[in-house]
């Protein structure tokens, strides 16, 4: 997100995160440094990602701390050992994974030590989302304890299916172009109806990109 008044509407609705793309060759690229009057309006209460693909280490850490970022989403080909130096630096990281049907989950096992999170996404030809579900009964052969969160195509209507997931290591949605007027423009009626619905009786979690 770049807007500063759609940013200021998002956080009206409380989510758990906020992301911010560091990749120069995305839609919603951000910069390099997220402007002040951005930053100020994020309360400490909501974690502020920082979304980098496959970013030279030292580059990433200075953009982490100027940028006073909470966290890092790793969306590119980061291997286990990049993700195991954030951590030995205390920054929560999010590895995410780009899945299809021949998908298999043995491939995060090397990076169980090493992040706090996945992100399990679209496989799709270019980096960044893909605006495709992928097939969400694929999460059955997923039994690691390493919570996750879901992304790829998710839609307003998706409320039901969402709540249907039985994995229990589900921790956050990902909601991105289906919520969106533009790229980095959040349609705040869609958000905040899909969010009361997701958070009822529930307490799902939820990450705005």
């Amino acid at each position: 997100m770049r807007n500063q008044s759609n940013i200021e509407e998002v956080v009206k609705l409380k989510p758990d995160y906020i992301g911010f793309i560091f990749y120069p060759k995305s839609k919603r690229f951000i910069g390099e440094q997220i402007p002040d009057d951005i930053q100020t309006l994020v309360p400490v209460y909501i974690q502020k990602v920082g979304v980098f693909v496959d970013e030279p280490f030292d580059n990433l850490l200075e953009k982490f701390r100027s940028n006073k970022l909470d966290m890092i989403q790793l969306h590119g080909s980061e291997l286990p050992g990049y993700c195991e130096r954030l951590m030995k630096l205390h920054i929560p990281v999010i590895k995410v994974f780009s899945i299809d049907s021949g998908f298999n989950f043995e491939t995060v096992e090397p990076y169980e030590l090493f992040c706090n999170y996945y992100l399990f996404d679209t496989a799709g030809e270019l980096r960044g989302g893909t605006g495709i579900k992928f097939d969400w009964k694929k999460l059955d052969e997923y039994t690691a304890d390493k919570p996750f969160f879901l992304s790829g195509g998710i839609q307003p209507t998706d409320v039901a299916e969402i709540k249907a997931i039985k994995n229990n290591k589900l921790h956050a949605i990902d909601v991105n172009s289906g919520f969106e007027i533009e790229p980095g423009v959040k349609d705040i009626p869609k958000l905040k109806t899909f969010i009361d619905r997701v958070r009822d009786n529930s307490g799902q979690q939820t990450l705005v990109l």
